[in-house]
């Protein structure tokens, strides 16, 4: 597999009703790039936030068919990480890097 700086893997959290609701117990979820393992996804998380990390989740969402100007497309693959955190830590997204 290739590696990837870390501020290659993550490409940005991921804000939603479902991840905000997750984030009350400790887990953030962000889209990162596809071929990032979930060991690479650890470090970079562990690195950027200074959070200890204590599992990765990772999910591929196929890209969906769609009509452009009259033309079928399609959008692409996209992978997202469940990131779960150390009891008791977090991380305010509102803030930023």
């Amino acid at each position: 597999m290739k590696k990837f700086n870390s501020l290659d893997t993550i490409i940005s959290p991921r804000v939603t009703e479902k991840s905000t609701y997750l984030s009350e117990h400790n887990k953030i979820i962000f889209n990162v790039h596809n071929g990032a393992s979930k060991k690479s996804i650890k470090k970079s998380v562990e690195k950027i936030f200074k959070v200890n990390v204590v599992k990765v989740n990772t999910i591929i969402i196929k890209g969906k068919n769609k009509m452009v100007r009259g033309r079928a497309t399609t959008r692409p693959n996209l992978k997202k990480a469940i990131v779960t955190l150390k009891k008791g830590q977090s991380i305010d997204l509102a803030t930023g890097i």
